[in-house]
């Protein structure tokens, strides 16, 4: 493996543990869909499961560090600048209905600004990680932003309930935080949504920054309603051009 931070390799190992949870639950949901109750308290417990595993193995090796995750919110430890910002299943909506599209995000928060990110799909076994001024990764190979520039050419990604209509070429795909992965890994060439919370894409803007691509201004320190606008330096204005009001 790469040369990577402490702290991302306690990210790294937190992750391939609680993704044994989320592998076996995910083979325990085909049973469920067809079932009378449904497989939404079953995911719920999923996402518990995942979560405790995670703020565990966090703070196993960091006790000191603070915490803020989807599910349990914000615990205050004697270190408060340093903070993990965990989602341990980002698109649960996926995971719900069967469908092998959804991720564990992982960040460090230090001093208000992220530094270290790891995206881990656990059933493509696919993972983005990245620190600091030390690049993006993709299973420990160097990844970098779409050197697309015509507009034609391109695929975005965005997300939400609402009608989105724009001049662009997009899907979407019920992952946040792999939009933002993929964007860093030059499938996507960009992703834009709105009302996100910072767990969402706190692990996507360092791997999308480290691999060389932009992103909006965004508030570390603001945990909900977040605005993201991501992409390769070379489409990024043309992509924020044609989002008008956006």
């Amino acid at each position: 493996m790469n040369s990577i931070s402490a702290n991302l390799n306690i990210m790294i190992k937190a992750a391939e543990k609680a993704s044994k949870i989320l592998i076996r639950d995910f083979g325990e949901l085909e049973k469920l869909q067809v079932s009378l109750k449904g497989p939404s308290d079953f995911v719920t417990n999923s996402d518990k499961k995942v979560e405790k595993i995670l703020i565990e193995e966090l703070t196993k090796s960091r006790n000191k560090f603070s915490v803020l995750s989807e599910e349990i919110g914000e615990i205050k430890n004697l270190d408060k600048d340093n903070y993990w910002i965990i989602d341990p299943i980002d698109g649960t909506t996926n995971f719900l209905h069967g469908i092998p599209h959804f991720a564990i995000s992982i960040a460090l928060k230090t001093k208000g600004e992220i530094v270290s990110g790891l995206i881990f799909d656990p059933i493509k076994n696919e993972m983005f990680y990245a620190d600091k001024n030390n690049g993006a990764y993709y299973n420990n190979q160097r990844i970098r932003v779409s050197k697309k520039k015509n507009l034609n050419e391109c695929l975005f990604a965005t997300g939400g309930k609402e009608k989105t209509e724009y001049n662009l070429n997009f899907r979407k795909s019920g992952s946040a935080a792999l939009d933002m992965a993929y964007v860093g890994a030059g499938r996507y060439d960009g992703y834009f949504q709105k009302d996100l919370s910072i767990w969402d894409i706190a692990a996507g803007i360092i791997i999308v920054k480290e691999a060389g691509g932009k992103i909006n201004n965004i508030d570390h320190n603001n945990s909900d309603v977040v605005k993201v606008l991501a992409g390769s330096n070379s489409i990024y204005e043309k992509m924020l051009e044609n989002l008008n009001n956006f």
